[in-house]
């Protein structure tokens, strides 16, 4: 059954695991700016600011154990954790699947109960949860059905954790064989059916169903909306269901802008992503449906440019050609041009002024809800080593070694209060450059948190690729250090890419919450889980107990 709004539950019952925080902060003067690249041809002669935390108690975890009705072992975990200014708070990014197909229930309860348990005691601030438009608007538009997320909230809620919700407006896997599918609503693919042009299409005429092609912004194709209508009404009822917790427990909301949720077009598709790096994959543009070849057609008239006015690039070739045998990607192209400033200019400010008419929208739906909100940029670095940067310029990012692609966007979301979240922070230029001697994450990286220092915007990182190896976690604090060394730092948390039944496995535990306390600096904790007797068992023990048996 849909639930549309619902009055502010009673919690009176009581909780299996409550924190009682503390901060505080002192300021020191620290020395210069660490090392930045040639490549981004900034520097920096100010005085920096670093923080540094005065020494606090550390938690408190008292375990015990229950018998449940079915035999069972439970544990509650009853935490006093201190929290203080400087730190970095880490989040936890559920499974796709949290949810059933119809969004209406929590799949998995005891599981995700014990998993919740396990990442507070570690000292994890919150959990990071996706909400599918074609999950939650699936069969009709402006019927919304929200309670398997309100069973993640108020689970969320009973254990202490906080929520970041992703409004993900997109695709989710390759195709109906994909265990993760979770195609658009079934009522926006009838209209794109109807209208193949609601789609984005390269110039080969493949089309992509990941997103609704931002050409179509302000139309109304959607049963009399249009597309940034549907997305502001799906925020404004999410809004208005769960504003018992907006501030409290949900405290951040991360808006999809594209493929993925990122502000970025489909140039590889979003399946290809986690291998594009290894290979030449250049990507392509997709200006070819028909509304978007219409602004095209406008900006050129506009300009006096009528030749330029009815296609994209030529001599852009295919996807994994070497740009080096491209007429417009190559060192001395067409891209340095004047037709392919103008181009680029076009194809990036569309998509500057999707992410600005999304973002202005929410900023007016969330006022005063006391919820921080946020965008996110992909990663798109494995040409970056290049002059024409080729796979950032076909995802939109007017972004070449002469020209900062990166400070036009930062700039857009901080003109509505938004924080950035991008991903590769765990990646390194050596391991990419065995593969692809372009590749270049740290490069693509340093540009980006670079350009949201500048613009004193709150960060939030991700790592792009999961595994339990030391030296993921190992540099994404080099990273997040980078970032955080600086003057007035804005903000900085990180996102664990993604909570499965491998985190819980003891020794991959014992890497991740020791990276949690590096990330917090606190000191470490062991929970006890009494048998009898006074035995003691690392917080590990206890997680792999808990959680180890995630699907």
């Amino acid at each position: 059954m849909a639930i549309e709004s619902f009055s502010a539950p009673s919690f009176s019952s009581r909780s299996v695991c409550s924190n009682t925080r503390t901060e505080s902060t002192q300021y020191t003067r620290s020395h210069s700016f660490p090392h930045v690249s040639r490549r981004t041809q900034l520097t920096r002669s100010t005085r920096y600011l670093k923080f540094q935390s005065i020494p606090t108690r550390g938690p408190a975890i008292i375990s015990r154990l229950n018998a449940s009705s079915d035999g069972e072992l439970m544990y509650e975990l009853h935490c006093s954790y201190p929290r203080r200014k400087g730190r970095t708070p880490v989040y936890v990014t559920l499974p796709v699947d949290s949810v059933g197909p119809s969004a209406q229930t929590m799949r998995r309860k005891k599981v995700m109960a014990q998993s919740f348990r396990a990442l507070a005691a570690a000292g994890v601030e919150g959990v990071v949860m996706e909400v599918w438009w074609g999950l939650v608007e699936r069969e009709y538009p402006r019927l919304y059905n929200w309670q398997g997320y309100l069973e993640i909230i108020l689970l969320a809620k009973r254990c202490g954790l906080k929520v970041r919700a992703v409004m993900a407006f997109h695709q989710c896997g390759s195709g109906p064989g994909d265990p993760f599918w979770i195609p658009l609503p079934q009522w926006v693919l009838e209209e794109m059916d109807r209208d193949p042009n609601l789609s984005y299409s390269d110039r080969f005429g493949r089309r992509n169903m990941e997103y609704i092609s931002l050409g179509c912004d302000n139309l109304p194709i959607l049963h009399g909306r249009s597309p940034i209508q549907a997305y502001a009404d799906f925020i404004r009822n999410f809004r208005d269901t769960f504003r018992p917790f907006l501030g409290s427990i949900v405290t951040g909301i991360q808006v999809g802008l594209g493929p993925g949720g990122e502000l970025r077009y489909p140039s590889c598709p979003t399946q290809k992503l986690t291998w594009a790096w290894q290979s030449l994959e250049l990507g392509e543009f997709q200006c070819y449906d028909k509304y978007m070849l219409a602004s095209l057609n406008a900006h050129a008239w506009k300009r006096g440019m009528h030749e330029w006015a009815n296609a994209g690039p030529i001599g852009a070739s295919n996807l994994l050609q070497n740009l080096e045998n491209t007429d417009f990607f190559r060192t001395d192209g067409s891209w340095k041009t004047p037709y392919g400033e103008f181009f680029l200019e076009w194809y990036s400010g569309m998509l500057l002024l999707h992410g600005e008419r999304i973002c202005k929208e929410v900023k007016a739906i969330l006022r005063g809800t006391e919820v921080n909100m946020s965008g996110k940029v992909g990663g798109m670095y494995w040409h970056y080593g290049t002059q024409s940067h080729p796979s950032e310029l076909t995802a939109g990012y007017y972004n070449t070694s002469t020209r900062d692609g990166f400070l036009p966007i930062a700039r857009m979301f901080g003109r509505y209060g938004f924080s950035i979240c991008c991903a590769c922070f765990e990646m390194q230029d050596s391991e990419g450059q065995q593969m692809n001697a372009t590749s270049s994450p740290e490069g693509f990286l340093e540009q980006l948190l670079l350009a949201a220092r500048d613009c004193d915007i709150p960060l939030e990182g991700e790592n792009s690729a999961t595994n339990f190896d030391d030296t993921l976690f190992q540099q994404v604090l080099k990273t997040s250090k980078f970032y955080s060394d600086g003057p007035r730092t804005p903000p900085f948390s990180f996102n664990f890419v993604r909570m499965d039944k491998n985190l819980f496995e003891y020794r991959n535990w014992s890497s991740f919450t020791r990276f949690v306390r590096q990330m917090s600096d606190v000191n470490s904790f062991r929970g006890k889980l009494g048998f009898g007797g006074d035995t003691t068992v690392s917080s590990p023990s206890a997680a792999a107990y808990a959680g180890a048996v995630l699907a």
